[in-house]
């Protein structure tokens, strides 16, 4: 699975040269340009109204992406409903749930006390978000209007925030939050499946903020009629796997570290890691939303053996589906990340528009 992943990557970004893989490339490019005029009229049908978008009757923040793979959506749903609980909202994610057993059925992770389901059921975000966001309501569902109609019933939510929702137009949001990567913001330009393009560039005119991730010194302004934010990412400190005290990089330090990940840039992850010091020995990835098992756990093994690795460090997301082999895989640290923003002031004007409008008129 990691290499045909690996393949495809090389594949749609040009680094495969042979002459069959040409041909196969353009024959991935030939059937996107039939996949992005679906998604196009699909589009149109939701804005015209001859497609059923649903209203609730409190606000409903949405964050998503426009691309496959990692735009550092956790981190930011993460964040968002940390600082509207702080402001004493009563705040509840809707999550589709991926990478988890529930397939689409609803279920409710978190009631903002207690997690109710284990991060196998629940796909690892959604119960990553419930352990990261003390008081934070979680359900998840495929429908996630219906969804959002049993977080209504139960926990009498005052904010909804979408989690991953650009694509679902089924439900009406009055924030719509669209994430892009300052290095990438459109993969290669093509839609699937030649590309990483959930949806074609034009449907980035939906969003009312455009946030930009991974930030280097450049500032992208790709949408300047667009209100815009832009942050970077950064591990502040680890911990070890399974709880404990937080600190700095020095247990990494002096000794011989194998990172692994199963995200959907792990190379960034091995990249913030070196930023910040930490020397890897050897790095091992793996698919998106790794279901970690005996196959994965053995890799794992294999390498720290073989690079003679002390120490082993991943991922908060990866970290939630790691307790079974705590022991097994042996002195295991959790780099702890965290979205840094350049200037918040947009966001912030959204939500307060937002948060002081009457209940009523968001119903309309």
């Amino acid at each position: 699975m990691a290499d045909l992943s690996s393949y495809y990557q090389e594949l749609v970004f040009g680094s495969k040269t042979r002459n069959r893989d040409r041909l196969l490339l353009i024959l991935l490019q030939l059937l996107s340009h039939p996949y992005a005029l679906i998604l196009r009229l699909r589009a149109s049908g939701y804005r015209l109204g001859l497609l059923r978008s649903h209203r609730l009757p409190c606000p409903v923040v949405s964050v998503g992406n426009i691309t496959l793979g990692g735009t550092g959506k956790t981190p930011m749903v993460a964040q968002l409903a940390a600082d509207l609980i702080g402001r004493g909202r009563r705040v509840a994610v809707l999550s589709r749930g991926y990478g988890g057993t529930a397939n689409g059925e609803i279920v409710v992770v978190s009631d903002g006390i207690s997690i109710l389901v284990p991060p196998e059921r629940s796909g690892d975000e959604p119960y990553l978000l419930a352990q990261k966001v003390p008081g934070l309501i979680v359900v998840i569902g495929a429908d996630r209007y219906r969804a959002a109609q049993l977080a209504l019933r139960e926990f009498n939510p005052d904010l909804f925030i979408l989690d991953d929702g650009f694509q679902h137009l089924r439900l009406k949001r009055d924030l719509d939050i669209l994430l892009l990567d300052a290095v990438r913001p459109f993969a290669n330009g093509y839609t699937l499946p030649a590309g990483f393009l959930r949806e074609p560039v034009t449907a980035a005119k939906r969003a009312d903020l455009v946030v930009y991730t991974r930030c280097g010194v450049d500032e992208p302004q790709l949408f300047p009629e667009k209100p815009c934010c832009w942050t970077s990412h950064r591990i502040t400190s680890v911990m070890p796997l399974g709880g404990g005290k937080q600190s700095g990089f020095e247990p990494l330090q002096g000794v011989r570290v194998t990172a692994f990940s199963g995200i959907a840039s792990p190379a960034s992850f091995f990249d913030l890691l070196e930023g910040e010091g930490v020397p890897l020995t050897a790095t091992i990835s793996f698919p998106d939303h790794t279901s970690y098992g005996e196959d994965e756990i053995a890799a794992i093994c294999r390498l720290k053996q073989a690079s003679r690795s002390t120490l082993l460090v991943t991922t908060e997301k990866d970290a939630v589906k790691l307790a079974p082999f705590a022991d097994r895989i042996g002195p295991c640290y959790v780099a702890l990340l965290e979205l840094s923003w350049r200037d918040r002031a947009p966001l912030d004007a959204a939500l307060e528009g937002l948060l002081g409008k009457d209940p009523a008129a968001l119903a309309g």
